[in-house]
């Protein structure tokens, strides 16, 4: 089975979805843009899923699961909500098939119509505050800290593994509150989560900060993002934190008693993110060998492969790395022991590092003669011959530095392709190039629709400053409050 991957400075979109496909992620399935996450690609997924909901649990947040089906008349109570959702939306009308009496397979029941047509889940705050409502009477019921892993449907004409499918999988949190504050707070405190996770568990280096209004989630008052730059020079959102204000609650009617016995509607947040940070996690690390996986996101962290001729040879090499497996396994890492005895240790070596596992280790009978193992990190693409003896704690160590090393590259990256421009001549002109753009802009909605006709880049957040520099736009050439971040985005 072959493994070669495309080359990503020839094509990087080709190179990209040969990438997913040839490490077993995913693949495309026989829904039109819809996708199969395979064994390997979801288990990276479990991995992000169990670290970020450890975090929202230490956070006081909750699980819960709501309905897939929502009213159509629900999204119809937010009228920016509807408005940002309804070409994307998914309908159900009818409940039954029955045999066509043609005899031609099956056809849709024209007697098991819905009363009501239901929109397929495309994001959950209208079913959420309509239960919300049942809840919440008094400021004893708050805050409501509720959090769900689901699949959402948005109906999308071009589609991309990972990065853009009909449905996905994401988690979503919806949250309320008595008093704006603590709404605010809140928001403030996921997007922050989402930050941290990103840096910490991803290796990947983001942009924290508001959108602009035109880049609001539709029914937000606010929301707060991350941001990080792909190998491309293109911009991803990688996760966002709403306050959604009263809107949701006046929509739905959701009041409370306060304290002193006064009704007040309940004040809101939504925040989430999506299997696009397998997309994410893809595009910003990888080369033309096949992923680069951060150690604390690799379902493997250490594979072991025997080199040997013969039956003899394969059986010592495999007893010896058994051994091994379980004194690296007595440290807590994820290991596996490759010991097909139908494909060359070539084949073995190229087929892991396609798959982007850290460490790899080999024994051949050299190695058992003179107790040593070949060792191979897959961030560097180096090897050396090491001690056996100690070999574990070595590879420990080594699942720090490899981490912290892939967040060094990617933070370099992004540091040499951000630049500061104060001519809108020379933006036009480099935005080709790609990168973060750190440019002045006076503020207006007007401005902001000129420069993404012009040029295709958005303004990707307004980045938090504690001490910001005007200027004047580099458009209008009007008073501006502090830089912004353009881009081209995905």
């Amino acid at each position: 089975m072959a493994k070669e991957i495309r080359n990503r400075e020839e094509n990087y979109s080709e190179w990209y979805n040969n990438l997913v496909i040839k490490a077993d992620l995913a693949e495309n399935s026989a829904v039109r843009g819809c996708m199969v996450i395979k064994p390997y690609g979801y288990a990276i997924w479990e991995k992000m899923q169990a670290e970020l909901d450890r975090r929202f649990k230490e956070t006081g947040h909750v699980n819960a699961y709501f309905p897939l089906f929502i009213p159509k008349s629900f999204l119809s109570k937010e009228a920016e909500h509807v408005e940002g959702f309804a070409k994307e939306c998914a309908v159900v009308t009818h409940h039954r098939l029955k045999a066509d009496p043609d005899g031609k397979g099956l056809i849709v029941d024209p007697d098991a119509r819905l009363e009501e047509e239901l929109v397929v889940r495309p994001t959950s705050e209208t079913i959420i505050w309509n239960t919300y409502k049942s809840w919440i009477k008094s400021y004893r019921d708050l805050p409501i800290l509720c959090n769900q892993w689901a699949n959402v449907v948005r109906w999308e004409m071009r589609t991309r593994l990972f990065l853009r499918t009909t449905e996905f999988l994401w988690q979503e949190g919806h949250t309320a509150h008595a008093t704006e504050q603590e709404a605010v707070e809140e928001t403030n405190k996921m997007v922050g989560v989402y930050a941290d996770f990103a840096r910490e568990i991803m290796a990947l280096p983001v942009w924290v900060g508001p959108k602009t209004a035109s880049e609001r989630f539709a029914g937000a008052v606010d929301t707060l993002c991350i941001e990080a730059l792909m190998q491309d020079g293109k911009a991803l959102q990688a996760g966002t934190s709403h306050f959604l204000g009263q809107n949701f609650a006046k929509a739905f009617d959701v009041q409370f008693a306060n304290k002193e016995g006064q009704l007040e509607y309940v004040w809101a947040t939504s925040w989430g993110v999506s299997t696009r940070l397998m997309g994410a996690l893809v595009m910003a690390h990888s080369d033309n060998h096949g992923l680069v996986l951060p150690p604390l996101l690799a379902p493997i962290q250490v594979v072991l492969v025997p080199i040997y001729k013969g039956e003899e040879e394969r059986v010592a090499s495999c007893s010896h790395l058994e051994q091994l497996k379980e004194k690296l396994e007595a440290k807590g890492l994820k290991v596996k022991l490759d010991d097909r005895d139908n494909v060359r240790s070539g084949f073995k070596f190229t087929e892991w590092e396609v798959k982007g596992v850290p460490l790899r280790l080999a024994v051949g009978p050299r190695d058992l003669a003179n107790g040593t193992v070949e060792l191979a990190r897959r961030d560097t693409l180096t090897k050396e011959v090491v001690p056996l003896e100690g070999v574990e704690d070595k590879a420990v160590q080594l699942m720090k530095e490899i981490q912290d090393n892939i967040y060094r590259k990617a933070l370099d990256f992004r540091e040499k392709n951000t630049f500061e421009i104060d001519s809108y001549s020379e933006f036009c002109n480099r935005i080709e190039e790609g990168g973060f753009f750190l440019c002045h802009w006076d503020g207006t909605a007007e401005t902001e629709a000129r420069i993404k006709e012009e040029t295709k880049a958005t303004i990707r957040l307004i980045p938090y400053e504690e001490n910001p520099i005007p200027g004047k736009c580099m458009v209008t050439g009007k008073p501006s409050r502090q830089r912004v971040v353009f881009a081209r985005a995905y």
